[in-house]
């Protein structure tokens, strides 16, 4: 079984970023790479080109990837995780960046066994894999339930996803405000959280919010899926006022534009009406970006909208652009928190985004 290998061969960038300047927070995952045939799907029911929560029927899958002389590959997943991941690609220097989040405590039959490293948990592999990829975390663990994970099976150029968000699910409020884990989030200037966190511990993202509105400090959010709009407004609500930034694609904006009743379809106008919803630090304005695939990005700033035309890219280069979202942001973020402008970022969240989906999952090539 391959471990995962770092994405930092030690090359040293001419621009210094602050230790732990971009803070993120959510639901880490394992992801299980494998490559199965169309029978095995069929075994589980599954569709070649689909992501689904696993249900008991599944639970067997990742036993078997495991335990079946498949050639399993593992690197951190979750929305955050991978967007805190690319920025610090990014970045490069050491530690630019940190993520927080719960794993769990994994039985036994959790056991990876490598012939590199040896044994590892699901845990163990996840804390290894981003301690090599340069990124301070601080996970939670839970005793009571094993660390999300996700099989990713490759039939050909299709990908189906299988996720099982066990621990996960668990993170306390408490552990945020912990001194090992606070202490990250005083040393960072820029926190990004996907919306997926809003069905977790929204309290913990108010409790980030209002440190950042007191230190002056950038905060951004993913509206992530369409039925956040719909089934969990309320944390919604509550947490947009804290947001300087607000990233989603096409059918999130208009999801949201439908349950916030703004009255329109049009993104840039979307886009303008959630820019002036209540905001709770009036010393910065805020910033909408909807990315819609192909199309081109939509941005608005300074009370103005703008489309950014995306990079070209043959069809048949494309493999999987599940994790495209993710990547803009990270790679947006990582110019964003070096001050460049708005341009700048936004085409370097294009570089990413156009990056990943030409290669399966949240890849990451090795530097050169």
């Amino acid at each position: 079984m391959e471990a995962c290998s770092s994405n930092h061969p030690g090359l040293k960038t001419n621009i210094m970023t602050k230790k732990g300047v971009l803070y993120g927070m959510g639901n880490p995952l394992l992801d299980m790479t494998a490559v199965v045939d169309e029978a095995y799907l069929q075994k589980y029911d599954l569709q070649p080109n689909n992501a689904i929560l696993a249900e008991d029927k599944h639970r067997p899958i990742y036993d078997e990837l495991l335990n079946e002389n498949y050639k399993v590959s593992y690197s951190p997943g979750g929305a955050t995780q991978n967007t805190i991941r690319v920025a610090q690609w990014y970045l490069r220097e050491p530690e630019s960046t940190s993520f927080v989040g719960c794993i769990g405590s994994d039985p036994p039959e959790f056991i990876i066994k490598d012939d590199k490293t040896g044994q590892d948990t699901f845990g163990d592999k996840l804390k290894s894999c981003m301690k090599k990829e340069d990124i301070r975390t601080n996970y939670l663990v839970d005793p009571n339930a094993p660390t999300g994970v996700c099989a990713v099976l490759i039939t050909g150029g299709n990908r189906s996803l299988v996720t099982r968000l066990d621990a996960a699910n668990e993170y306390k409020q408490s552990h945020l405000t912990s001194p090992g884990t606070w202490s990250l989030v005083t040393d960072a200037s820029f926190y990004y959280i996907a919306g997926y966190f809003l069905t977790v511990s929204p309290d913990s993202m108010v409790e980030i919010g209002e440190h950042a509105v007191k230190e002056n400090k950038c905060f951004s959010m993913n509206l992530s899926a369409p039925f956040l709009s719909q089934f969990f407004k309320d944390p919604m609500k509550k947490v947009l006022p804290y947001c300087d930034i607000v990233f989603g694609n096409e059918d999130e904006a208009r999801a949201f534009a439908k349950d916030f009743e703004l009255n329109t379809t049009d993104l840039a106008e979307i886009a303008k009406k959630v820019a002036a919803m209540p905001k709770k630090n009036s010393k910065r304005s805020r910033i909408v970006i909807f990315t819609q695939g192909a199309e081109p990005t939509v941005v608005f700033k300074d009370n103005k909208a703008k489309e950014y035309p995306v990079l070209p890219i043959a069809s048949e280069k494309i493999i999987d652009t599940n994790g495209a979202g993710d990547a803009f942001v990270g790679g947006f973020l990582a110019e964003y928190v070096q001050d460049k402008d708005i341009e700048t970022c936004v085409n370097n969240g294009m570089h990413a985004a156009h990056m990943i989906i030409q290669v399966s999952g949240c890849t990451l090539p090795e530097r050169q």
